[in-house]
């Protein structure tokens, strides 16, 4: 027996709850954890909510990154061993394998044997956050240290971990935020530039930084009105990475400066890296790489204790976190 974390039906983080069940031995392939703590991502509320692109069956697990211990190991398994400190990489479902818990289990080629200088709680923030960020900088739109690159959303973890990894290719970071209420920490964090959207024009100040050229790589999990403004400052050949639909408002098509500048408008799921073994393993060297060097450092916003997930999902929706939220087990 084993406490996970369900829901029977979809709503608010008060839905949520704390069980006890029989958790099965790892099958052929799998790797079964001892939880140490687990991180939290926006998909788990859409999840939860009943607006993800998985549609459970009810009651359901949820969470797709947690750090732990192995407890054991499936037939076929090599390279782990019990006791082995591990992390792992978000799998295609979180229904089929669920992070939320004390004892969970996932197949061997997404754990990791991370840095040993990671702690718990920042093991636990990893792999989300910097493969979304790398799929999207790296192996996508290619960044080089010529590029001005515009990150939106930039106080999130993706956020973030984007900011660092444009730093370590040496181009720069433009972080895009809502007020300049975290204008600081997110200088301190490594961007080269913060606009706050309710304060700053944002074209103007793009065209300010950038220089009439424009901006050649845009990565927003945002969508709405904001789309119109991007584009209108993006480069000749620019490419705007979407990986989210945070706007309640409709999304505008920009349709004169799509063509005018022949720009790319990408649609983007981490899972596209995560499920190319060759692309994932690319992935994994550079964020190991990265993390080993120190260029990589997860950012946690704040840590809750197992017990308070309904708290720690409330938090999630305020948008008040700068970085990852990290539960504690």
């Amino acid at each position: 027996m084993a406490r996970v974390i369900r829901f029977h039906e979809h709503g608010g983080p008060e839905v949520l709850r704390i069980e006890n069940v029989d958790v099965p031995l790892p099958a052929r392939g799998e790797v079964q954890i001892r939880v140490k703590a687990f991180g939290l991502n926006r998909a788990e509320a859409l999840l939860r909510a009943g607006s993800y692109i998985e549609t459970p069956t009810l009651p359901s697990g949820l969470g797709l990154e947690a750090a732990g211990i192995v407890e054991t190991i499936g037939a076929d398994v090599e390279g782990f061993v019990p006791g082995d400190a591990v992390s792992v990489v978000p799998p295609l479902s979180m229904v089929r394998w669920p992070a939320y818990g004390e004892l969970v289990t996932f197949p061997a080629e997404h754990v990791v044997k991370h840095p040993p200088s990671l702690g718990w709680e920042a093991a636990a923030a990893v792999w989300m956050q910097y493969l979304t960020a790398y799929g999207a900088l790296v192996d996508i739109a290619r960044l080089n240290r010529k590029d001005c690159v515009v990150i939106t959303a930039a106080s999130s973890s993706v956020g973030l971990a984007a900011i660092q990894i444009a730093n370590l290719i040496g181009a720069t970071p433009i972080a895009v935020t809502r007020t300049s209420v975290k204008k600081d920490a997110l200088l301190a964090a490594g961007a080269a530039h913060v606009i706050a959207l309710a304060e700053d024009d944002l074209v103007a100040r793009l065209t300010e930084i950038a220089g009439p050229q424009g901006v050649r790589v845009v990565l927003d999990p945002i969508g709405g009105p904001i789309f119109e403004p991007l584009t209108a400052a993006m480069s000749r050949g620019g490419i705007l990475i979407e990986y989210g639909g945070l706007s309640p408002e409709v999304t505008p098509f920009p349709l004169f400066a799509v063509l005018g500048k022949m720009l790319t408008l990408r649609g983007y799921l981490v899972h596209e890296v995560i499920g190319d073994p060759e692309r994932l393993a690319a992935a994994r060297a550079f964020i190991l790489d990265g993390l080993a060097s120190g260029a990589l450092q997860p950012v946690i916003a704040r840590t809750f204790a197992f017990d308070q997930i309904v708290d720690a999902h409330r938090f999630l929706e305020s948008n008040e976190q700068f970085g990852k939220i990290v539960v504690t087990v």
